[in-house]
């Protein structure tokens, strides 16, 4: 079971960081968001979830 979790918590926290180095963010940004999901896993992730840079997607 913790191997699935951690697994979950991989692919989300890989999906976040793209989507961070996709963003329009500043350099500076982007490298602060990744220090934070890559210390703290799973509270960086959810943090970046209500905070962080949104992807350079245009609105629809």
């Amino acid at each position: 079971m913790e191997f699935i979790l951690g697994f979950i918590v991989l692919v989300l926290d890989i999906w976040a960081i793209v989507s961070i180095l996709s963003s329009g963010a500043s350099t500076g940004s982007k490298v602060l968001w990744v220090l934070l999901i890559l210390i703290l896993p799973v509270l960086g992730f959810i943090i970046w979830l209500i905070a962080g840079p949104k992807s350079a997607r245009s609105p629809a």
